[in-house]
């Protein structure tokens, strides 16, 4: 055999490297990206043409649906078609055709959202050593972070842990899921990317009252996070992951998911989900915070998925947080909708632009299906 390139030898020697002795300090993240469609409407346009294709336009439903968007708390969203192409996507009925316009896009965004998290970090995407990848608004097999790997120019022998049916609460699973590959390769550097489409996912023919809500609540989006092991210290530097946690709620299978079918993905959205919120939060963040030895008034910096108007409310209710507390996550909901899994991610990214003090602790909240919370501890 020849002998080996520099390159590769570099790349050997960079991911076997021994570790300094001692403890390693948690991972830390070097930057966050977002990227969107390009079609991007406000709020009433898109729920009057949920009127004409879901609703027929009949003088209940529009009554209706005027009340729905009062409510949501959403000013603009994006799509990833045009309005009018969306539409007539309700007359094809077809789920093949829709899933390749979602693997299309989601590549797309996908790609401008690793590129310009990459560049943000002043990383190269050869010295990247493991992706995490999660989506539930599409399915894709070879997964997304598999066919993006050659566009972007990932290596052949990355480690790659995609994630399908976590939902909104996947970008904090997959938060807690890069601090714990990053805790055991403290010398590696990894990237979690979300991608979600719901708006390729809405039922436009279904009049029922979880699909409505759906519609007027969720948007279209990417969000790409680059985090370093503890031993890669660098210039760039964001908060510390620090833990993570999840907490499953027993006989919740059919509050929140999909019901999945020739039709696509038919949402499940049950109107107990404030209710249940409200109940199981509490015992899921003091549980996880008392492993640290805090409790939530040490908390200065609340990172929270919102879910919709009325889950936020029983967030804040649940935990006693004062109305600030979650002005990232309303100006979110106001600015892009419901992203689902990259909300919370969104929500980080403007975190990160004018963060608190260094040292205060952060929590990383979200919900799914499951009915599940999941959450992550940072320290800025």
């Amino acid at each position: 055999m020849g002998e080996p390139t520099q390159d590769s030898t570099t790349q050997t020697t960079h991911r076997h490297a021994r570790p300094p002795e001692g403890p390693s300090p948690a991972p830390r993240i070097r930057a966050i990206r977002t990227a969107f469609p390009p079609y991007r409407y406000p709020q009433h346009e898109i729920m009057a043409a949920l009127a004409r294709t879901t609703l027929m336009n009949s003088a209940t439903g529009v009554l209706m649906l005027r009340k729905i968007e009062a409510n949501a708390g959403v000013a603009t969203r994006h799509l990833s078609l045009p309005l009018g192409k969306l539409v007539e996507l309700a007359e094809l009925d077809d789920f093949t055709q829709t899933n390749q316009i979602w693997l299309q896009t989601a590549l797309d965004l996908g790609e401008q959202a690793l590129t310009g998290a990459l560049s943000e970090a002043g990383v190269r995407p050869g010295d990247v050593d493991a992706v995490i990848s999660t989506t539930v608004t599409g399915l894709a097999v070879p997964s997304l972070e598999a066919r993006l790997a050659q566009r972007v120019g990932l290596r052949p022998d990355i480690r790659r842990i995609p994630m399908f049916g976590n939902g909104c609460a996947g970008g904090a699973a997959g938060l807690a899921l890069l601090r714990d590959y990053l805790s055991a390769h403290p010398d590696q550097i990894a990237v979690l990317l979300a991608v979600e489409l719901c708006s390729l996912a809405y039922q436009q023919k279904d009049g029922s009252m979880a699909n409505i809500v759906a519609g007027s609540l969720f948007g279209d989006g990417a969000a790409v996070v680059v985090a370093a092991g503890g031993h890669r210290a660098g210039e760039r530097q964001g908060p510390q992951l620090v833990d993570g946690a999840s907490w499953l709620v027993p006989d919740s299978d059919d509050v929140l998911g999909w019901a999945i079918g020739s039709h696509g993905f038919r949402i499940r959205l049950a109107p107990e989900v404030p209710a249940l919120t409200e109940e199981h939060l509490p015992q899921a963040v003091h549980s996880f915070l008392s492993r640290h030895a805090l409790t939530t008034d040490r908390i200065g910096s609340w990172i929270i998925h919102g879910g919709g108007p009325k889950v936020l409310t029983a967030v804040e209710r649940a935990l006693g947080l004062a109305p600030d507390a979650t002005v990232l996550t309303r100006r979110s909901m106001a600015d892009r909708g419901n992203l689902s899994s990259a909300s919370v991610l969104d929500v980080l990214d403007t975190a990160m632009g004018s963060p608190p003090p260094a040292g205060t602790h952060g929590l990383v909240a979200a919900m799914g299906p499951g009915f599940a919370v999941e959450l992550v501890l940072v320290r800025w």
